[in-house]
């Protein structure tokens, strides 16, 4: 029996509970099998789960904790909760503190990270002694399970206590780098658009570098562009396929990095998604609808011609690919330090209108920079390409503004996104840069 057959029998079994003095540990939960916006706690694919009088505990299909939610009077909001990403961040969805959150990001919670991003709102909840005490419950918790009689114990809840307990926050640490050494390096952005994913996506690096290396860059490789070997894309697929293990059936979604992977041309798109889809069984993720998620450029954008995009568009995905424009003013892509013209700017724009409407899986998304010192010239070449020069509102090809320097005036920020949101003629939302 090989990995994946052993692993759908180990998903179908029954959900099998069991309680010790003031604590039940539930085993095989189910979840939805499709990402939704919901203002509400909801949890994805198959876990376990373990209640205390003070938190639930909530541990992916390899026994490693993924969400921590406290249940007294000390936490923030008894509907946000704590997540651990697979290269071991922690994030802390917050329902409230601003309003209208799903405005500025088409979310209903704004995640906070555990490390230095652009996010334009104040709260930072790891100042919190009662989130910290949250994260160091967990090695408590685990001590404890371990001083479980196994005799006792059903054989299902026996065998999740056998793989939750190696998992200390230590261990974790330790697995982070497995990730990172699989892959080359840390994956320092994700694309916007892998928000409707709630970020849940295998990395599969196929280029490195950039070919740009914009000077107000702060978060790519500054590496000359470089495509990486089929043999190396498919070698970090088996490995990932170890590394992820049983926890494989809980993605449905791909990203082909880094920064410029639409640059890397169809063959080696098409070869690397495919590869995905089949290797990493996408196709019996316990989460429907596959999503593929890639970074494009401007002049990667422009050259890419239609038959390409024909053959995108019929892969096993919905593909999404994000550009970073930033701007459609000359004078600011020089400020920028943006090597490309204004004109090929509005020409990238114009083919991700076009592109949009011609195809049914591909979305093309576009960013531009957000900030308060730049002159109103950036601002009305911004508003000329998603008001002016669209003859209605679109559904399709969202618009990310990003916050250059949000720590400036938070407030300033904020009314200026309002201002051209509230003009734009496609959904127009705030980039939060999260990593991997």
């Amino acid at each position: 029996m090989n990995f994946f057959q052993h692993n759908r029998n180990a998903l179908i079994c029954l959900m099998e509970s069991y309680q010790f003095d003031d604590t039940i540990i539930t085993v095989n939960k189910t979840g939805a099998s499709s990402f939704s916006k919901v203002s509400y706690p909801i949890r994805y694919g198959r876990f376990s789960e373990i209640k205390t009088p003070k938190y639930i505990y909530q541990f992916n299909l390899n026994g490693q904790i993924k969400y921590i939610q406290g249940k007294n009077q000390n936490w923030p909001d008894p509907n946000e909760w704590l997540k651990r990403t697979v290269s071991n961040d922690w994030i802390y969805y917050s329902s409230g503190g601003y309003q209208g959150i799903y405005s500025f990001i088409g979310e209903y919670y704004v995640p906070y990270f555990n490390y230095p991003c652009n996010t334009i709102f104040r709260h930072n909840p790891f100042g919190s002694t009662h989130i910290e005490s949250a994260i160091r419950s967990l090695d408590d918790l685990l001590l404890s399970l371990s001083y479980l009689p196994s005799r006792k114990v059903p054989p299902a809840i026996r065998q999740f206590i056998t793989l939750a307990t190696p998992y200390s926050l230590s261990a974790l640490d330790r697995n982070l780098n497995t990730l990172h050494s699989i892959i080359g390096n840390p994956v320092t952005v994700l694309p916007p658009d892998t928000r409707h994913v709630d970020y849940e996506v295998i990395p599969i690096i196929i280029a490195d570098g950039c070919i740009y290396n914009c000077g107000f860059c702060s978060v790519k490789q500054r590496k000359k562009f470089t495509l990486r070997s089929k043999k190396n894309i498919l070698e970090q697929m088996n490995r990932l396929k170890a590394f992820y293990k049983e926890d494989m059936y809980n993605y449905n979604s791909i990203f082909l990095g880094q920064h410029d992977a639409l640059n890397a041309g169809l063959e080696l798109i098409k070869f690397s998604a495919l590869h995905a889809y089949e290797l990493l069984d996408i196709k019996n993720s316990n989460i429907k609808e596959p999503r593929l998620f890639l970074f494009g450029s401007v002049d990667s954008l422009i050259q890419t011609d239609e038959t390409s995009f024909k053959a995108l568009n019929k892969m096993p995905f919905y593909t999404y690919i994000n550009v970073g424009l930033e701007s459609a003013d000359q004078n600011t892509l020089d400020f920028l330090k943006k090597p490309v013209s204004a004109e090929k700017v509005q020409r990238a724009f114009s083919k991700m209108i076009d592109i949009n409407r011609k195809f049914e899986h591909i979305e093309i998304t576009a960013n531009f920079i957000l900030n308060k010192d730049l002159p109103d010239d950036h601002y009305d070449s911004v508003l000329n390409l998603t008001h002016n020069s669209l003859d209605r509102f679109y559904s399709k090809g969202n618009i990310y503004l990003s916050p250059m320097n949000p720590e400036a005036d938070k407030k300033e920020i904020q009314k200026k996104f309002m201002h051209l949101k509230n003009q734009s003629r496609l959904p127009t939302h705030v980039y939060l840069i999260q990593r991997l």
